[in-house]
C-alpha cells in the first residue's frame, strides 16, 4: 500500500466514502468491498499485488464505518442502499463497470450488485460469502447453520451488543478477529486499528446496523437472484460462521462459475493466506 492514495468522494446517494485507491488511473477499475468488522484497511495484504498487475484499485470504508459517513437510522443500512453507494462510486470514478471483490458483507453486497445490475460487473470474486437468497434458504432449514449464526440474532438486540465489543478497551471486538482465525493471523496493531474505527462517534451502532436492517428493513428483491457474470468463489473451509455447503449452493446461482476452496483457510482467509488468495483472485479478474 506505499503508493496508495487516500480521499473521501461524494456520491450521488448524498453520502460521502473515504477511499483508498491505488495502481495506474488508467487501468481497469476493481473495487473492492470490505466487511464486518473490518474497513478498507482490511484489503492492506492484496491492494499491493492488485495494483502492480495493473488494476486501479478502489478499496472505500463503506457507509457505517471508519472515515465514511455514518447516515442514522437501520433504514439507511439496507442492503439496497450499499448496492446504491458501489454504483455511485462507479459514477465517480468515472467508471462504467468494475471487476468485483468482495468479503464477508461486502460479498452480500457484491452479490447483489451482480444480480441487479450486471452491466457495472465485468468480474466477480467472492471470498467466503455465501450468495443472499442461498444463505436465506440455508436458514429456513438448517440447525447447524443457525447455530452457528447465533451472533447475528444477538447483534439484533438495542445496545447490549455495543456495549459487549465496546468492554474492557475494545477487547470483545478483538476477540471477534481472534476467535475466528488462526493463531497470529492479527498482530495487535492491527486490531487496535480496528478499535479504533469502531471507537468513531456512530460508527459501531452502523455497523451493526448492516444486521438489524437485514431482518427488520429488507432490501427489496432484485427482478432475479441469478447471477450471469464471470464469478469465482474462493472459500477458506475453516469457516466458523458459514457451513462449506454454501459455497456450492451460491455457484448454483450463477451461470458461470466456480469454487475454489482452502482446506486449511477459515473466514480471514485473505489473511491467513493472502499469497495464495491473491494469485487466485488476479487469476480471475485479469481473464
Amino acid at each position: 500500500m506505499s503508493e496508495a492514495r487516500e480521499r473521501r468522494v461524494a456520491l450521488s446517494t448524498g453520502i460521502a466514502l473515504h477511499v483508498v485507491e491505488a495502481g495506474p488511473e488508467d487501468g481497469p477499475v476493481c473495487l473492492l468491498l470490505h466487511g464486518f468488522p473490518e474497513s478498507s484497511f482490511g484489503w492492506r495484504t492484496l491492494i499491493g499485488p492488485l495494483a502492480a498487475a495493473g488494476l486501479r484499485v478502489v478499496a472505500p470504508d463503506q457507509r457505517g464505518y471508519a472515515r465514511s459517513d455514518k447516515p442514522r437510522g437501520i433504514g439507511a443500512y439496507r442492503l439496497d442502499r450499499m448496492v446504491d453507494d458501489a454504483a455511485a462510486l462507479l459514477d465517480a470514478v468515472g467508471a462504467r463497470s468494475a471487476r468485483v471483490l468482495a468479503h464477508d458483507w461486502g460479498g452480500a453486497v457484491a452479490w447483489y450488485l451482480a444480480a441487479a445490475r450486471p452491466q457495472r460487473v465485468e468480474r466477480l470474486a467472492i471470498l467466503n460469502m455465501p450468495h443472499p437468497a442461498a444463505m436465506r434458504r440455508r436458514l429456513a432449514r438448517d440447525r447447524e447453520q443457525l447455530r452457528r449464526s447465533w451472533y447475528v440474532f444477538f447483534f439484533q438486540l438495542p445496545f447490549l451488543p455495543e456495549r459487549y465489543l465496546r468492554r474492557h478497551g475494545g477487547r470483545k471486538l478483538r476477540g471477534v478477529f481472534r476467535a475466528s482465525s488462526r493463531p497470529g493471523t492479527f498482530s495487535d496493531a492491527e486490531l487496535d486499528r480496528y478499535v479504533e474505527d469502531a471507537a468513531r462517534p456512530r460508527a459501531l451502532t452502523s455497523m451493526l446496523h448492516w444486521y438489524r436492517a437485514a431482518f427488520r428493513r429488507r432490501a427489496p428483491r432484485p427482478p432475479s437472484w441469478r447471477v450471469r457474470v464471470p464469478t469465482r468463489i474462493v472459500w477458506g473451509v475453516q469457516d466458523t460462521a458459514i457451513v462449506p455447503e454454501l459455497a456450492a449452493e451460491s455457484a448454483a446461482l450463477c451461470d458461470d462459475a466456480e469454487v475454489v476452496r482452502l482446506p486449511d483457510a477459515g473466514h480471514w482467509l485473505h489473511h491467513e493466506e493472502p499469497e495464495r488468495v491473491a494469485s487466485l483472485v488476479l487469476e480471475h479478474l485479469l481473464a
